[in-house]
Order: C-alpha cells, then sequence, then structure tokens
C-alpha cells in the first residue's frame, strides 16, 4: 500500500482513502456504513483514517473472504 519513496502519513482524509484504495468516495462511505456505523451513529465530520483503518478497508472493499477470518455479527 505505501510506496518506500513516499513519506508515510499519520491521517487520511476519506478523500485521500479512497484514492488509495481505487474506489470512489461513495463506495467508501458505504463501507464504512455498512461495517462501522451501522448502530445507529453517523459518521463524524471530518473522519480522519488510520493505515490499520485502510487495511480493513481494503478488505471489505475486495470482498475477501477467508476462513482464518470471524466475522462479527452485525449490530441491531
Amino acid at each position: 500500500m505505501q510506496n518506500a519513496n513516499k513519506p508515510f502519513k499519520q491521517f487520511y482524509t476519506e478523500a485521500e482513502a479512497a484514492m488509495l484504495l481505487g474506489i470512489s468516495l461513495t463506495r467508501l462511505r458505504d463501507l464504512m456504513d455498512e461495517h462501522i456505523f451501522n448502530d445507529g451513529t453517523e459518521r463524524p465530520v471530518g473522519l480522519r483514517l488510520q493505515s490499520p483503518d485502510i487495511v480493513l478497508l481494503r478488505y471489505w472493499a475486495l470482498g475477501t473472504v477467508s476462513p482464518k477470518v470471524l466475522l462479527m455479527p452485525k449490530r441491531v
């Protein structure tokens, strides 16, 4: 994900995260709404993401199913 020639960033905006993932901002927000903000809370304004967040979002964006990953039940 990170290029060795580019400096590491501590935080990414939603737009930067979508660009890193190669998906639209709408798709990124849909992923976050489906997997993170699915208990009725709204996405915070000015949300900043870190590298581990990007990794998890990439996993969800690719839709990869792995027997090594335990899926948590959706909140109601």
